[in-house]
């Protein structure tokens, strides 16, 4: 049998893994390099200079003649690593960005390698089982009481919350009931409602004020009164988590209105519900479990590798309205002898198999060691609070709820914080991101690495302090 060359050579069979090891050495030594070269967790210069370090590096990028397969390699994944945003730098904390672990990394690789595509039993036999299950257990842990629980595995949030309002704008409706489906969310929600409105072409959502961060009772409880009597087909959107300020929605309240109104439930946990994994904060999320459906990202506080969405539903029946039938992959005869039916189990077709990932995560440290990391993140914010509350020239927002901590130097207006961000982010020395509230612009740090010390958040603090104009 000939022996391909190494740029031709498979991942899979039998030889796979031979021929993937000398790639693996170039890739680390590539990463390796790449960050010594940043030294930071941004590169310096700003997008001109590192645009142009892309350009220098990797061009032609369709040559002739190929550059062979190690050069092209390391060139590359050099290049890319010393133009990264590097989550794992405790200093790089804008966005719900996580540094992932090193073991979910590693799963990843082999689900490359392998590379199941989870739309037919036949090519992912394994794999699809393992979904199965993986989701089940996770459903679980959003509603312990079930019998049935499950989730589909997505790509995050945007698309957890569009299946969300599809599987509302689609369940059976209250009897007498006309017009559309009406979505009812604060201004807190994330974007992706409106935006999953717009792509299933339902009305604009009713987006309620949310002046304290969260989703007032009061407000909703009219507003769904009023609704009431024009149309009784109505999704309530509430938030664990949200992107500006981590905050949660009152989620017992809600359920109770919903129930009251003869509202469906959604809730977006995609920031929030990982401190299901953790026995000092779960009690923040009483209520979750009484939603319809809930939206969990562990590619934001769970270490994974994006992507890692999941849509847990109390029951499978909530799912049926997915259902659908392509002859090649689901033939009602294969389904009839046993074959799994896996088209039901997302909107799209081919898809990678991002459940490996989070099952040997899972498997490796079990809820307790998964619930310790977020323990750990919260309490690295809550230090962070108490440095800013403790500095005179720093002004705290709030105390954090999860793991976002917003705050400003005393006396700077909007224009002077946008400066001082952007100033750090062209020297590539912090990655902070940006929030508005009622009471202005606020610098906010989201922080997901688990192994951030007191020390790199007063360092974060006097890099700050470095561009405030005095």
């Amino acid at each position: 049998m000939s022996v391909a060359p190494a740029g031709t050579a498979l991942a899979g069979g039998a030889d796979g893994p031979r021929a993937l090891r000398p790639f693996l050495d170039t890739v680390l030594d590539a990463l390796t390099t790449g960050a010594q070269d940043r030294s930071g967790p941004l590169p310096p210069g700003g997008p001109d200079a590192v645009a142009r370090a892309v350009r220098d590096a990797c061009l032609p990028l369709l040559p002739e003649q190929g550059a062979g397969p190690h050069t092209a390699l390391r060139t590359l994944v050099h290049t890319l690593a010393a133009g990264a945003a590097d989550p794992a730098d405790p200093h790089c904390a804008a966005h719900l960005h996580c540094p992932p672990l090193a073991l979910a990394t590693a799963a990843d690789l082999a689900a490359g390698a392998l590379n199941p595509s989870m739309d037919s039993w036949d090519q992912a036999p394994a794999a699809s089982e393992l979904e199965v299950l993986t989701a089940r257990a996770l459903a679980g842990l959003v509603y312990p009481a079930a019998d049935q629980p499950d989730a589909l595995v997505t790509t995050g949030g945007t698309e957890s919350n569009q299946l969300a309002v599809l599987l509302a704008r689609e369940a059976p409706r209250p009897p007498h009931t006309t017009g559309p489906l009406r979505i009812v969310c604060g201004a807190n929600a994330h974007h992706s409602i409106h935006r999953a409105a717009w792509l299933l072409g339902l009305p604009e959502p009713l987006t309620l004020p949310t002046p304290d961060g969260t989703l007032d009772p009061a407000t909703v409880h009219t507003c769904l009164a009023e609704l009431a009597g024009r149309t009784g087909h109505v999704l309530l959107t509430a938030t664990a988590g949200t992107t500006d300020a981590g905050a949660l929605d009152p989620l017992p309240a809600l359920a109770d209105l919903a129930d009251k109104h003869g509202a469906r439930f959604h809730v977006d946990a995609s920031y929030g519900g990982p401190l299901l994994f953790s026995d000092t904060h779960r009690t923040a999320l009483t209520g979750l479990d009484r939603a319809h459906t809930v939206t969990v990202d562990l590619h934001k506080l769970g270490w994974q590798p994006v992507a890692a969405g999941l849509l847990a539903v109390p029951t499978p029946t909530t799912l049926t309205p997915l259902a659908h039938q392509a002859d090649y992959l689901n033939a009602d005869d294969d389904t009839e002898a046993g074959l799994p039916d896996l088209l039901g189990r997302s909107l799209r077709t081919t898809r990678r198999p991002d459940i490996l990932k989070i099952a040997v995560t899972l498997k490796a440290l079990g809820r307790q060691g998964l619930g310790d990391l977020v323990d750990r993140t919260l309490t690295a914010a809550r230090t962070l609070a108490d440095l800013i509350d403790a500095h005179p020239g720093y002004e705290l927002h709030s105390r954090p709820t999860l793991t976002t901590v917003l705050f400003r130097p005393h006396g700077a207006d909007d224009a002077t914080l946008a400066t001082i961000r952007r100033t750090l982010l062209t020297e590539g020395h912090a990655v902070l991101g940006r929030a508005t509230t009622p009471t202005g612009l606020w610098l906010k740090a989201t922080l997901l690495n688990p192994h951030t010390q007191p020390g790199d958040l007063t360092t974060l603090l006097k890099l700050v302090e470095g561009h405030t104009p005095r």
